[in-house]
C-alpha cells in the first residue's frame, strides 16, 4: 500500500506512538474503574484515544489521494531551537538553578524571557508588540494563578521579594 500523504502518515504515527506510550505508562498506576477512577485512569484513556486518533490519521493517509503526496519538508531548526530554548529559559528564570548559584527570578521575569525568546522563532520581530504581549501574559498569569487559584509561585526575583 502506498503512502498518499507523508505529512498525515507520520503525524498519525507520532500520535499512535505517544498515545501508546502514555497508555503503557499509565498501567504503572492504579487504574480503577469508571465509577472509582484511580490516578492511572485518565492517562490510560487519553493515551488510548490518542493512539486510535493516530491510527485513523495513518489509515486516512493511506487511502485518501493528495495531489502532490504532501511531502515532508526540511526540519525548521531555528524555530525549534528558539521554542525549546524559551521553555528552558522559563524554567530556569522561574525557579533558578541553586546548584550553580542562579537565583529564582520569579514568574513575571520568566514570562517576559519566555515571550521574547519565543518570538525570535518567527520571521518578523517587533519588540514593542512582544513587550505588549508579555505584559498581557504576565498580568493574566498573575491574576489566574496567584490571585484566583492562590498558587504559591515566586512572582518577583528573590533578591527583590526577599
Amino acid at each position: 500500500m502506498k503512502i498518499k500523504s507523508q505529512k498525515d502518515f507520520f503525524s498519525g504515527l507520532m500520535f499512535t506512538a505517544v498515545g501508546g506510550a502514555f497508555a503503557w505508562g499509565a498501567t504503572n498506576y492504579t487504574i480503577g474503574e469508571g465509577a472509582r477512577m484511580g490516578p492511572g485512569y485518565f492517562p490510560l484513556m487519553l493515551g488510548i484515544l490518542l493512539a486510535i486518533l493516530g491510527a485513523f490519521i495513518m489509515f486516512e493517509a493511506l487511502v485518501v489521494e493528495t495531489p502532490d503526496g504532501e511531502k515532508i519538508g526540511k526540519w525548521a531548526w531555528k524555530p525549534l531551537g528558539f521554542i525549546i530554548g524559551a521553555n528552558l529559559l522559563f524554567g530556569v528564570l522561574l525557579g533558578g538553578l541553586p546548584s550553580i548559584g542562579v537565583p529564582a527570578m520569579g514568574m513575571i521575569v520568566a514570562i517576559y524571557g519566555l515571550t521574547i525568546v519565543a518570538s525570535l522563532a518567527g520571521d518578523r520581530f517587533n519588540l514593542k508588540e512582544v513587550l505588549i504581549l508579555a505584559t498581557i501574559l504576565a498580568i493574566g498569569s498573575y491574576l489566574a494563578f496567584v490571585v484566583l487559584l492562590k498558587l504559591q509561585f515566586p512572582v518577583w526575583p528573590s533578591f527583590i521579594a526577599g
